[in-house]
């Protein structure tokens, strides 16, 4: 008689086939089987390694199962579920829909959990935490800031708006994405915009226009591209505005056109979730000869300015000399004052006087007598 023997450690489960046919699960221990013709052959798996080849599973649970006990589990999710597999506590794997899993129980505890996706398609952020590895692609994460607004698109569809916080979604048999949102202003530069002025007269624009996000979902299902749809805007109310003046009207008129482009492409901005707070013309760039031309004529506007006030000055100058004079035609005694003055600021460059006395007895005083206009009959 011919026999065949094993022996399985306590970790180890063997599968026992006849004419690869399932007969038996085999258990640790020392086994022997009569096999005359040699048709019996043993499979055996290490429990440690949890993962059970799901082939085998499958034929023993359609064809034996009553040969599965409690040494084995089989996962397949059904559609719209997720399998959580849950390993002495921790999280170990995911299994979704159309995927089959099978995991030795022998000296592992293992849990499974079915979640329902189309009642509980979010996911606590902590939760999440624990399972991000285990389940890779199978969650969604995501953090809106305080200044921020999330959407959350699934399978392509725009869903709902998330408010600022830690957002997590079970992805396994979907698309999912959440799309963040920045609400503050930011600034948008418009350059080198060639228009050509009423007066035929190419120059160049930059323009800064400060943009911000007023409805994030306006804006999501109004415009493909936000900030290109804001530049084209720009561009066109910029050309229109400038196309109708002249370059005189256009560097005097600055403030006045900076307010007209502003309403332009704030009232296209109304229903698209955009808002502009400020748009404003940077710089006005002419051509070389022309801003030579220019030059020149504000040179001579501001020589001729300067002629003028000169002549002012002058004038005014004149007339107050002229005034002077009528006055002390009326009063000699202003006369008198002034050459007093005009003594005075003389004598003050003056270092040194020698008064010296004369035969006749003329001295200081009669020089003082001199320089204040006064005779002796005067003084009688």
């Amino acid at each position: 008689m011919i026999y065949k023997t094993a022996v399985l450690a306590e970790h180890e489960r063997g599968v026992l086939l006849r004419d690869q046919t399932v007969i038996d699960l085999v258990k640790p221990g020392r086994h022997r089987w009569l096999d005359p013709w040699d048709r019996l052959r043993l499979e055996i798996f290490d429990t440690d390694r949890v993962v059970m080849d799901s082939t085998w599973a499958n034929r023993i649970l359609r064809q034996h199962p009553d040969l599965a006990g409690d040494d084995f589990v089989f996962v397949r999710p059904e559609a719209g579920q997720l399998a959580l597999i849950m390993l002495d506590g921790a999280p170990y794997t995911v299994v979704a829909h159309g995927m089959n899993r099978a995991f030795w129980t022998v000296m592992h505890d293992l849990d499974v959990e079915m979640v329902d996706l189309a009642e509980a398609d979010r996911i606590d952020p902590r939760l999440a935490d624990r399972w991000a590895v285990a389940a890779g692609t199978s969650i969604v994460r995501a953090m809106v800031g305080t200044r921020e607004s999330g959407l959350l698109y699934v399978d392509g569809a725009l869903r709902e708006q998330l408010a600022p916080g830690r957002h997590a979604f079970w992805a396994a048999d979907r698309s999912v994405r959440v799309e963040v949102v920045d609400l503050r202003e930011t600034a948008l530069d418009v350059v080198a915009q060639e228009v050509l002025t009423k007066d035929r007269v190419t120059i160049r624009l930059n323009l800064t226009a400060f943009t911000r996000i007023t409805d994030p979902v306006a804006r999501a299902t109004g415009l493909s591209d936000a900030e290109g749809h804001v530049y084209k805007l720009i561009q066109f109310a910029a050309r229109e505005a400038v196309a109708g003046r002249t370059l005189d009207t256009l560097l005097r008129d600055r403030v006045e056109i900076d307010r007209e482009i502003t309403a332009h492409v704030r009232e296209r901005l109304a229903e698209t979730g955009m808002a502009v707070s400020d748009l404003r013309i940077k710089d006005v760039i002419l051509p070389g000869d022309m801003r030579e031309m220019l030059n020149k004529v504000v040179e001579a506007e501001k020589a001729a300015e300067a002629n003028l006030i000169r002549r002012r000055e002058e004038t005014a100058a004149t007339r107050s000399l002229l005034n002077t004079a009528r006055l002390m035609d009326d009063h000699p005694g202003l006369m008198r004052l002034k050459e007093l003055e005009a003594l005075e600021r003389l004598t003050e460059k003056v270092g040194r006087i020698d008064v010296h006395q004369t035969s006749e007895g003329a001295g200081l005083p009669a020089l003082l007598e001199t320089l204040m206009g006064r005779t002796k009959t005067d003084t009688v």
